[in-house]
């Protein structure tokens, strides 16, 4: 009965890269939503990206940025996603607008991304980017 439950729950565990989709789109939200800490928890302990930020200032960028705008949204290009086993590396662009306006975004950005991902107990941490203005 044990080994049944084993094979059941085994199939039942959602694929690494649909996982990590879901982690993409989780952070996505949290960056709209205003939830520093909670996009944070996306991001692996040993963070390394442009210019040698690690995570303390990434951390530091992203609360800057929430301060600065009074409403932050985030769009997502098609993400492609490559899988090496418990790694991943994930190409995409983004665009990101905000401002203090309640109607329309006063200023945007928009990027390309290369994003290196490490399955940490099941949950997917961002370990390393580097962005492009586009």
């Amino acid at each position: 009965m044990l080994v049944l439950l084993a094979l059941v729950a085994a199939c039942a565990r959602t694929p690494p890269e649909q996982r990590l989709r879901e982690q993409l789109g989780a952070m996505q939200a949290a960056l709209e939503e205003r939830r520093a800490g909670d996009f944070m928890d996306g991001v692996a302990a040993d963070f390394s990206g442009n210019g040698g930020i690690d995570r303390a200032a990434l951390q530091q960028v992203v609360r800057a940025q929430l301060l600065a705008n009074a409403s932050v949204g985030l769009t997502l290009g098609p993400a492609d996603v490559q899988l090496q086993g418990e790694r991943a590396t994930v190409r995409f662009s983004a665009v990101a607008t905000g401002g203090q306006g309640r109607f329309l975004p006063e200023r945007a950005n928009a990027w390309e991304l290369t994003t290196g991902w490490r399955d940490e107990d099941g949950q997917w941490r961002l370990y390393y980017a580097d962005w492009k203005p586009r």
